[in-house]
């Protein structure tokens, strides 16, 4: 839970979320085409994790098909700047060197911990309000008397309840997935309940990552190895990690 680890796609929500908050829509178009942008070390050159393009596509189709090149090009017009800052907002205390992030931050280049990466997604599925994380709920002697009992704080509002909502809406809209996970989205969705998720794979499959929520749970599930080794080759947080996050969440 608090061991640092490279998030992959599952840490852009969080740049669509500020992006949302700065009168962005669903509807607004980005450009799947490969695109070198300008930045203080360069130019960067990304690609989509299929080698594929697919022209003007819509915020909500990007984000679903998890597409590489309108991720860096939103983070590019909202400004990493801004997103590290939003990201500290929401709690992650691991992106402080700035200098060593760029553009492929919202590809999941900086590592986060677990426990922060499911706390952001739970504050978006609190409609904006964070809350602080707690590990212990009830503490008794051993006679059974209670010594004290967890007390939910008021939290503290860090996005606003609009934006929340939209991207909850997106990244609960499983038929905005299929064109590009096809069957493998299913895994992302449960039967009988509206349910927000996004998938992560990193950099020779070293982490795979789920991480989704409804409105009263929210479960982060990462796979891979503890000395950091790679796993095999097609071992991506949809194939591996999904799989466990729903099967999770149906018996929660």
């Amino acid at each position: 839970d608090l061991r640092p680890r490279q998030p992959g796609s599952s840490f852009k929500p969080i740049v669509y979320a500020l992006a949302f908050m700065r009168g962005y829509l669903p509807q607004t178009q980005l450009w799947d085409v490969t695109t070198g942008f300008r930045g203080d070390t360069g130019t960067y050159t990304p690609n989509n994790y299929d080698l594929k393009e697919r022209g003007p596509v819509s915020i909500r189709q990007a984000l679903q098909g998890s597409l590489n090149i309108p991720a860096v090009q939103l983070m590019y017009l909202v400004g990493v700047g801004r997103s590290i800052d939003f990201a500290e907002k929401l709690g992650y205390t691991t992106l402080s060197n700035r200098s060593q992030f760029g553009l492929s931050l919202v590809l999941g280049s900086g590592e986060v911990k677990p426990i922060e990466h499911v706390t952001t997604f739970a504050t978006f599925a609190n409609e904006g309000v964070k809350v602080q994380t707690s590990a212990i709920l009830h503490v008794e002697d051993s006679n059974g008397v209670a010594l004290e009992d967890w007390k939910q704080p008021e939290g503290e509002r860090v996005m606003d309840v609009q934006a929340a909502r939209t991207l909850s809406n997106v990244l609960s809209d499983t038929a905005a997935r299929v064109y590009v996970f096809g069957a493998n989205g299913a895994q992302l969705a449960l039967s009988d309940r509206p349910v927000a998720a996004k998938t992560g794979t990193t950099n020779n499959f070293k982490d795979a990552w789920t991480v989704g929520y409804t409105p009263n749970l929210a479960t982060v599930v990462w796979v891979g190895n503890s000395d950091g080794s790679s796993m095999r080759n097609g071992a991506d947080g949809s194939v591996i990690a999904a799989p466990i996050w729903q099967g999770y969440m149906k018996e929660a």
